[in-house]
């Protein structure tokens, strides 16, 4: 399908986490069209193999190219640490993750050069945030810290009180003993938690999330191709996923901050 300036932005995630960027996405770019997929019948990604997560994003992506995306903006961090080179190689159109904006915000953000990640297993794994990092600042010193349990309390919409705060204190605690002085978020889920998650680590460490710098990165690479939409055309926002939409919809709208409707279930073939 033929995309130009009109065309809409392509976004997919393994769920509802994703959200948060397309929340940025809106921010910044008001005038754009964007169409979401979360891919709920699989969520979640980051405990599988980045083959298996590579097979995904693939399918993902050729769903959206099929609304004839002009920009594709992977905002899962699990499928942006393993995907993003298959899916440059095999796409016709550019391809942002969301570890480069958000590495590179946190190098600029850091005074001692000491920065913790944290995200999925998954991603902490696949070291792309180690490299991202130090390709945006050589000698940084990383630490990265996976904290699989604060996906699914976003999701419940546990994100104040004693059972977070334990959580957070379980995976955190031991950065109050590092030189540490920036964290990043790595992983769509977290942002929800940074109240608690800010409670634990000081007031001394700032959080990073990579959601407004992967929509600033987004404005710059569809300016530098004059893709970017001009007029009054309608604004349309789409959103997929690949198992029933109700608990999307309900739990959805807290990542996205408004209201969510319309969301409609497709299938994905694997072959």
């Amino acid at each position: 399908m033929r995309h130009d300036r009109h065309s809409a932005i392509g976004v997919f995630d393994s769920g509802i986490g994703g959200l948060t960027v397309l929340r940025a996405l809106h921010e910044r770019l008001p005038q754009e069209s964007t169409v979401y997929l979360g891919d709920t019948a699989r969520v979640p990604y980051g405990t599988k193999s980045g083959d298996v997560v590579t097979r995904y994003s693939v399918k993902n992506a050729e769903a959206l190219l099929e609304y004839g995306v002009k920009l594709l903006v992977v905002a899962c961090n699990t499928a942006s640490s393993v995907a993003i080179p298959t899916l440059r190689q095999e796409l016709p159109i550019p391809v942002l993750g969301v570890i480069e904006p958000g590495a590179k915000a946190a190098a600029q953000v850091s005074k001692t050069g000491h920065i913790a990640v944290i995200g999925t297993p998954g991603t902490v794994k696949s070291g792309a945030y180690q490299r991202a990092l130090l390709a945006e600042r050589p000698g940084v010193q990383v630490e990265a810290l996976a904290c699989p349990l604060f996906v699914p309390l976003a999701d419940e919409g546990w994100v104040e009180g004693e059972v977070p705060a334990l959580v957070a204190k379980q995976y955190l605690s031991g950065l109050a003993r590092t030189q540490v002085d920036t964290l990043v978020l790595g992983c769509t889920h977290y942002p929800l938690l940074s109240k608690v998650i800010s409670q634990v680590v000081g007031p001394a460490v700032t959080l990073v999330d990579s959601a407004k710098a992967v929509a600033q990165r987004a404005a710059e690479v569809l300016g530098e191709r004059d893709l970017l939409k001009t007029g009054l055309s309608a604004v349309e926002r789409h959103y997929l996923v690949t198992d029933v939409p109700d608990r999307f919809i309900e739990v959805g709208s807290r990542f996205l901050g408004r209201p969510l409707s319309g969301a409609r279930q497709i299938d994905l073939k694997f072959g």
